[in-house]
């Protein structure tokens, strides 16, 4: 059976609402997980997302700030959520969703940006981003003969050269700093997971799911980041079909500076 996941960082569910309308009209994932919700969980929308035929909202929220919602055409359990660092932030949220083969735990992440100057010692929004990777650490691709474990999010670190538009001058610009990178692909190596999206796209082409709002025409600058990932347990991989990253959707009226990024998976 297909199975259809997506993840958006939306840069406040309320304003963008009939962008996310659009995009699940048009390509009906089973699941979507959001990003960056900016509202606490009494005001979330979920009308509109029954309305559409997602019956199934888990949220962690706050006031104007951070925020992730998983959003589902299937039942889900809420699993977890995480306060990470420990300083009352809504940047995780973990749920159980059956897909028609595994079992899935998915992970939907919000790792913070980080400011502008990459150095924890004078920046502490940059020390609470290493912190927050480093805890990452904990976050494992469990997974056995009938569970699987999935990881999205705005992870905010674009891990590869072919992943920002100039590695040599963004070397010391925040989201692709050594230490953020190296840190970034540690956690995922020592956790087990699988980045599935340079799994179907080959790693040597340039990707990227995020486009400054400074550039006066993003399209034609193309100063993009890969910022936005999937990752799984090595047991899914196998099932992965295809990877699409929505471009167009950075064009939309009023939109993210995100894209989708969708995943699709073959069961059975």
């Amino acid at each position: 059976m297909p199975f259809t996941l997506a993840t958006w960082n939306i840069n406040s569910v309320r304003l963008r609402l009939p962008l996310v309308a659009q995009f699940l009209d048009t390509h009906r994932p089973d699941v979507l997980c959001l990003q960056e919700t900016k509202c606490r969980d009494e005001q979330f929308p979920l009308a509109a997302f029954r309305k559409l035929g997602y019956e199934h909202v888990a949220m962690h929220g706050q006031k104007g700030y951070h925020g992730v919602a998983t959003i589902a055409r299937r039942p889900i359990t809420v699993v977890e959520r995480r306060d990470f660092c420990g300083v009352g932030d809504s940047r995780h949220l973990a749920v159980s969703i059956e897909t028609g083969g595994p079992r899935l735990t998915l992970h939907n992440f919000y790792v913070p940006a980080g400011g502008d100057e990459p150095d924890p010692a004078i920046n502490p929004k940059f020390r609470h981003k290493l912190d927050f990777l480093a805890e990452m650490h904990g976050v494992p691709a469990a997974a056995s003969a009938e569970t699987a474990s999935v990881l999205v999010g705005d992870l905010n670190v674009a891990p590869l050269e072919t992943d920002v538009w100039s590695h040599k001058q963004l070397l010391k610009v925040v989201s692709h700093t050594p230490v953020e990178t190296e840190s970034l692909q540690a956690m995922r190596r020592a956790g087990g997971w699988v980045d599935l999206v340079r799994r179907h796209i080959p790693p040597e082409q340039r990707l990227y799911t995020w486009w400054s709002y400074r550039a006066r025409d993003w399209s034609a600058s193309d100063r993009g980041r890969r910022l936005d990932h999937i990752w799984s347990s090595a047991n899914l991989a196998g099932a992965l079909e295809s990877v699409s990253v929505l471009r167009a959707a950075r064009g939309w009226e009023r939109p993210s500076d995100h894209v989708p990024v969708i995943a699709r998976f073959a069961f059975g």
